[in-house]
């Protein structure tokens, strides 16, 4: 298996395919080795995941695309996917987890993205709660969670990853809340690059949480790395759009993961609102 690259760039960004044997080869011995399909166009990987996962493809399969016609980010939220300017995927896992555990899946991929980011780019993404990736005030890297699930026990998730790499630009609404690597570094950065850079760290990560024969040590691991490498799980005067909506001060983690943060009627957990800054308290 080939290590990582630095530093590594195109000079066109228009031509910047996928190379899938050579992906394969990198990816030998990881559960990702052998199960990656690729579209020029389609609507949604998540989407197309989520079917597949129903007619019984195997954990572990990975879909991508050159461009998604209808992408989604986190709840009624599209995903802008134009082609050649991303990098689009969703992965198949069938976890041994029980569903009250599945948010430290999704924590693990915010992690394993920040991760590859670094290594390919030597870039510092922020981590917001409970996985968008940004780069200073921005956000160039969402994550999507979906799954099917029984009363005690997952029948499969996928992990849906999308990353502006080549955008030049963004339109006037999104200029002052979205961003690319090639707006903050001024390079084109490979996306064969960063997806197996991608899958390898997101591999590590799974292993360690579903095969743990202690997930409470795991995700200690989890929680604890977090709380290092993100500026918003603990002292930031956030807003969060969750009912009526409530700002507040971020206060850690709570044993399931959720975001804790202090009002001024107490202690509240947040489960599924959006995080965003408050401003000066």
């Amino acid at each position: 298996m080939s290590g990582p690259i630095r530093h590594a760039r195109i000079d066109d960004p228009c031509h910047d395919p996928f190379d899938l044997p050579a992906l394969n080869a990198d990816l030998a011995g990881s559960r990702f080795a052998g199960n990656l399909c690729f579209f020029p166009a389609i609507s949604s990987t998540n989407t197309h995941a989520m079917q597949q996962a129903g007619s019984g493809a195997p954990d572990g399969s990975v879909w991508f695309a050159d461009e998604q016609t209808a992408g989604r980010g986190r709840g009624a939220h599209a995903w802008t996917s134009p082609p050649g300017s991303g990098l689009y995927v969703s992965i198949l896992l069938r976890p041994r987890i029980a569903p009250a555990d599945i948010l430290w899946l999704s924590l693990a991929a915010g992690l394993a993205a920040q991760n590859a980011i670094q290594t390919v780019t030597s870039l510092h993404p922020d981590l917001r709660w409970p996985n968008d990736l940004l780069l200073g005030p921005r956000k160039f890297c969402g994550i999507l969670t979906e799954l099917n699930a029984e009363v005690t026990r997952i029948r499969h998730a996928v992990i849906g990853i999308g990353i502006n790499v080549h955008q030049q630009q963004f339109p006037p609404e999104l200029r002052s809340i979205a961003t690319s690597l090639f707006i903050e570094t001024g390079r084109n950065w490979p996306r064969q690059h960063l997806l197996r850079a991608l899958l390898q760290s997101l591999d590590s990560e799974l292993t360690v949480l579903v095969a743990s024969a202690n997930l409470e040590s795991a995700t200690q691991s989890i929680r604890t790395r977090l709380e290092r490498s993100s500026s918003w799980i603990r002292g930031r005067h956030v807003r969060v759009d969750e009912g009526d909506g409530f700002t507040g001060i971020t206060e850690g983690l709570d044993p399931r993961g959720f975001l804790q943060v202090r009002t001024a009627q107490g202690l509240r957990t947040v489960l599924s609102g959006g995080v965003r800054e408050a401003g000066p308290s």
